[in-house]
């Protein structure tokens, strides 16, 4: 083996142990327990990602980089904004019906409690998030909309907007909170949105 991939089995170990023991532990989660899971020492937690916050952004990334890398894929190019919006909510929607939906909203409320418990590793988390969602800012910049073409400032808004809007309902809908909202629900508020407010006004 060489020493990349040495490297590379470690840190998947620490991330897949860290991914058990924050999930049940949360801001409580202790180092020597994650390490010992994955069969390796604090020093590399330090070696690889710097501190105990650094894995834990890690394993944010580990989780966020792939769901924004297929919502990416599920809007197709061409399409005008409001098309481009109705594509990507129903996407999420759908994401609702898999198998780890329920262990993804689990991990995503443990990673906002540690975050609430720890100032610094959660300007770390909000970093990390927005690096995640430039994907979508550059998936609604430059598609047409009201006769004109959306900037990267407006698609920036619409996107936190709709990260908001599609957060609560997925949180809302294995909660019985939400219990109409299927896709075409999820579809009509996201275009609802971006019909509005969130696009108004070029920033900068």
């Amino acid at each position: 083996m060489t020493r990349a991939e040495a490297k590379e089995r470690n840190r998947r170990a620490l991330l897949d142990a860290a991914l058990e023991v924050v999930s049940r532990d949360g801001y409580r989660a202790r180092l020597d327990e994650i390490v010992a899971r994955a069969g390796l020492t604090t020093g590399a937690v330090y070696s690889l990602f710097g501190s105990k916050n650094g894995l834990v952004v890690a394993l944010a990334d580990d989780h966020l980089r792939p769901q924004y890398e297929k919502m990416g894929q599920a809007v197709p190019a061409g399409l005008g904004l409001l098309e481009a919006v109705d594509a990507f909510a129903r996407h999420y929607r759908r994401g609702l019906e898999a198998p780890d939906a329920r262990s993804a909203l689990s991990l995503q409320v443990t990673l906002l409690d540690m975050a609430l418990h720890d100032p610094e590793l959660g300007a770390r988390l909000a970093a990390s998030v927005r690096e995640q969602e430039d994907q979508l800012v550059a998936l609604f910049a430059g598609r047409p909309h009201a006769g004109g073409t959306v900037t990267p400032h407006q698609a920036r808004r619409l996107t936190t907007a709709l990260r908001a809007l599609l957060t609560g309902l997925g949180q809302g809908v294995p909660l019985g909170l939400a219990p109409d909202a299927d896709e075409e629900f999820f579809a009509a508020a996201a275009r609802a949105l971006a019909s509005g407010a969130p696009l108004e006004g070029e920033g900068p």
